[in-house]
């Protein structure tokens, strides 16, 4: 006997919405359903679901797992978790030296004396929105976010760090139960949304509303919002707007 849908999503953290979008793209077929549409998955199901999640970490957007997965159907399963076990291990690897950078640098404004130059920025990923954000925004709408960044208290810090993603799970929760972008409780969520963006960076009503564009229209942006729920990432547009029209000037 499989499991259910809402089994599958209980013990491995994917929404049923997102399974059954799954579903609907080829991504993850259930293994069968049963009377009333109910979806049922397999042992093999799960391996696939493992191996979505492990390619979605790593940053790949829906069509790139699917090609990936494609490419690993008629290969070694063991073979395969090994490769995605490599790119994890390399991942720590870079976590491990960011975490020797933060420490070496605390030690040298503890003790004093000159810090190797490149050393100060060993582990660090580039930023691949930099550049356009500059060429969109200018120098200084980019240059002042980073200053504004800089100042933040610890509690501000620890805001920006977790504000977005605490955004995106309430947004979820709110349109799984139908409520509509206006509603009261979903402008709450989206009020913490732009309190969360205002340590970086104050939007007017059209920045803000061209915001919400972009997370739906530019694929990058829809994809590691929404995970492959392209649907939330339009809720969200919605709200913005709504929110944007309502209270921006």
């Amino acid at each position: 006997m499989g499991l259910s849908i809402n089994e599958v999503a209980r013990i491995s953290g994917v929404t049923s919405r997102t399974l059954r979008h799954y579903d609907a793209i080829g991504l993850l077929p259930p293994a069968y359903t049963a009377d009333g549409g109910r979806r049922y998955y397999e042992q093999d199901d799960l391996l696939r679901l493992q191996r979505i999640l492990l390619l979605r970490d790593l940053g790949l957007g829906l069509d790139a797992i699917a090609d990936v997965l494609k490419g690993q159907d008629d290969q070694d399963a063991v073979e395969v978790l090994g490769r995605h076990r490599d790119w994890l291990a390399a991942e720590k690897a870079r976590l491990g030296t960011l975490i020797r950078t933060v420490g070496n640098t605390m030690a040298h404004l503890t003790e004093g004396g000159e810090m190797d130059a490149e050393k100060i920025f060993e582990g660090f990923p580039e930023n691949p929105y930099e550049d356009e954000a500059r060429q969109r925004w200018g120098d200084k709408v980019v240059d002042d976010s980073y200053a504004r960044l800089k100042s933040l208290s610890p509690e501000e810090r620890d805001q920006a760090m977790n504000g977005w993603k605490d955004s995106v799970a309430s947004l979820r929760a709110v349109r799984d139960e139908g409520l509509p972008v206006n509603d009261d409780r979903v402008q709450q969520v989206i009020r913490g949304h732009r309190e969360w963006l205002e340590l970086a960076w104050t939007p007017n009503r059209e920045s803000y509303a061209g915001l919400a564009d972009m997370y739906y229209d530019d694929e990058r942006f829809r994809t590691n919002i929404g995970q492959g729920d392209d649907d939330l990432v339009a809720y969200l547009r919605d709200a913005m707007k709504v929110y944007a029209e309502a209270n921006l000037d």
